[in-house]
């Protein structure tokens, strides 16, 4: 299934922009694939708290594990709905996105968005600001979603309907503030 979406509300970029944070909290948390150092990836800034997206050469990009993380949640909040067991783990079994680097079709982020966070902490409420970067609404990228083997019960009319949660629950940072709602179209 080749799949365009199409932004319904800005995404906020979910990376830390800090190289060494990123190897300490995020990378070194996931298994090594294809002996890619994704910190690479990862712009430096200064300032604490703020979060962007990988880049490259080509422009601003989300990994296939983005997508395919997704793709889980939906399936965990929709299991009962869909009436399949065990979704989460059968979607990570059974369907995958390609390619590795889901462009996003920018070179730099359309700007940053700026919020406070609270917290209530053992010496009382605390409050600290995130910095974000975004894409607009109105952003499209594509990927494809490939079901391999074919399975009973991952088919891709449930991928459609994991997909249609996008536009209730987005991607990347603060999707409860209604940040990443998406729409999509199947195109191939």
């Amino acid at each position: 299934m080749k799949i365009e979406v199409t932004l319904l509300e800005d995404m906020l970029g979910t990376v830390p922009k800090d190289k060494e944070v990123y190897r300490t909290y995020v990378e070194s948390k996931a298994p090594e694939v294809n002996g890619e150092d994704e910190s690479l990836t990862v712009e430096e800034v200064e300032e604490k708290g703020w979060t962007g997206f990988h880049s490259d050469e080509k422009g601003l990009f989300v990994w296939d594990y983005f997508i395919k993380g997704f793709l889980k949640h939906a399936g965990n909040v929709m299991k009962e709905t869909v009436k399949r067991k065990n979704l989460r783990s059968k979607i990570d079994d059974f369907v995958f996105v390609f390619p590795r680097r889901v462009y996003l079709g920018k070179i730099e982020p359309d700007g940053a968005f700026e919020r406070p966070l609270r917290a209530m902490t053992a010496q009382g409420p605390r409050v600290s600001l995130s910095r974000s970067d975004f894409v607009k609404a109105g952003t499209k990228f594509g990927f494809e979603i490939k079901l391999f083997p074919v399975h009973k019960e991952i088919d891709e009319e449930l991928v459609k309907s994991l997909l249609g949660y996008g536009q209730y629950m987005g991607f990347g940072q603060f999707r409860n503030g209604g940040f990443g709602r998406f729409s999509y179209e199947v195109v191939g």
